[in-house]
């Protein structure tokens, strides 16, 4: 699995923390991780917005497999990232919201608090959020009795996602120029579109932003 991992401006800080623990967990299970957002105060800025745009275009080209970020609460980049078509992104505070998410949503991101909350052993709740979100095989339904309802909804509510969604890429066309220069312009982002990506269009649109 590829994994990228996306730190908005006002956490910027605890990037190296949340990457630590996420790497531990991914090279147990062999997984690949891209830190393409901030990983400190002083890389360039974005904000929860940014992330939703990011994460969208990671996804839907399909150079990553799930989506990792937050922000103060969470709040903010839960709704950025559920914006788009291809993004089904969860709310976790703590390990049983990452297996409940993988079991019963089956999902492909994950938004974290990184400020409110995040205080002693903050560190050993994030490895146990990941350890539960990349262990395991995901969709399986939870509780076990209610599997097939479970899977069956999880799908239906993607389906009702594309089909109120405007297309993809006409959608960005509508966004604000200046925000999606913004959320590209990281060279570790860039490099992993441009190395993993699978969407010629994608990389097209991004080529030319940042031109």
């Amino acid at each position: 699995m590829k994994i990228a991992l996306m730190n908005e401006f006002s956490q910027a800080a605890k990037n190296p923390v949340v990457l630590e623990q996420l790497q531990a967990v991914a090279d147990e299970h062999k997984h690949s991780v891209f830190n393409v957002g901030m990983n400190s105060d002083n890389d360039h800025r974005l904000t929860y917005i940014h992330l939703g745009i990011m994460a969208s275009l990671l996804l839907n080209s399909k150079a990553v497999d799930f989506v990792v970020t937050g922000c103060g609460t969470g709040q903010g980049a839960l709704m950025s990232l559920n914006a788009y078509p291809g993004v089904t992104c969860g709310y976790c505070i703590e390990p049983s919201d990452a297996f409940l998410f993988a079991q019963i949503n089956n999902g492909n991101a994950l938004s974290l608090p990184f400020a409110k909350g995040f205080g002693w052993g903050a560190e050993l709740n994030m490895r146990y959020i990941f350890e539960k979100a990349f262990t395991g095989v995901k969709g399986q339904g939870y509780p076990p009795e209610r599997k097939d309802s479970q899977v069956a909804n999880a799908g239906i509510l993607n389906q009702i996602k594309s089909a109120v969604s405007k297309d993809y890429m006409n959608a960005l066309a509508c966004i604000d120029k200046e925000l999606l220069q913004t959320a590209v312009a990281g060279k570790r982002f860039q490099q992993c579109l441009f190395e993993h990506g699978q969407d010629q269009e994608i990389a097209s649109l991004v080529n030319d932003l940042i031109a």
